[in-house]
C-alpha cells in the first residue's frame, strides 16, 4: 500500500512539472505585441469611468478608480476606490490582452461595488481597444466591460 501510495505520488509530480513545461512552450510561441502598440497603453495612469455599461464616479471611497500597466516588467497596478489590486499582463498581436491576478490589499470599505466589478472584469478581458484616450476592455466581441480615459 505504501509503495502505490509513493508511486501515485511520483507519477502526479512527473504529470505536473510536464504541464509547466508545456504552458511556457506554448507562452514562447504566442506572438508578443509590437512595442508601438505596448507604448501606446503603457506607462499611463488610465481613469476608470465606465463599468459594464454603467458610469463610475471620479472619486469612490474618497479614491480615484485607475489601472496603471508597466512596460518594464508587464505588471499591472488598479483600484477600484478602496484596496490596491495588482498582478500580470501580456500583450499579443491584434489588441489581445491577458491579465493574471496577483496580490492585494484586503480592507473593507463603504462602497466595493467598484472594486468587486473591476476584479471581476480583469480576468475575463481578453482584448482590448485604444480611440484617442479611451481605452476599453472587451471580452470577445461584447460590449466593453470597461472603459477608461488617459490622465494627463
Amino acid at each position: 500500500m505504501k509503495i502505490s501510495s509513493v508511486l501515485i505520488g511520483c507519477l502526479g509530480a512527473v504529470l505536473l512539472l510536464n504541464s509547466c513545461s508545456v504552458t511556457k512552450e506554448a507562452d514562447k510561441t504566442a506572438k508578443a505585441a509590437p512595442d508601438g502598440q505596448q507604448d501606446a497603453i503603457t506607462g499611463r495612469r488610465w481613469k476608470l469611468f465606465e463599468l459594464q455599461g454603467k458610469p463610475v464616479p471620479d472619486s469612490v471611497n474618497g479614491k480615484e478608480p485607475f489601472l496603471m500597466l508597466q512596460k518594464e516588467d508587464n505588471r499591472y497596478s488598479a483600484s477600484g476606490g478602496c484596496n490596491g489590486i495588482g498582478g500580470t499582463f501580456t500583450l499579443l498581436n491584434n489588441g489581445r490582452i491577458k491579465f493574471t491576478r496577483g496580490m492585494s490589499t484586503m480592507m473593507a470599505c463603504p462602497d466595493m461595488s467598484v472594486e468587486t466589478g473591476l476584479n471581476d472584469i480583469l480576468p475575463r478581458a481578453n482584448n482590448y481597444t485604444l480611440a484617442g484616450d479611451t481605452l476599453s476592455l472587451n471580452q470577445n466581441r461584447m460590449a466593453p466591460l470597461a472603459r477608461f480615459r488617459a490622465v494627463k
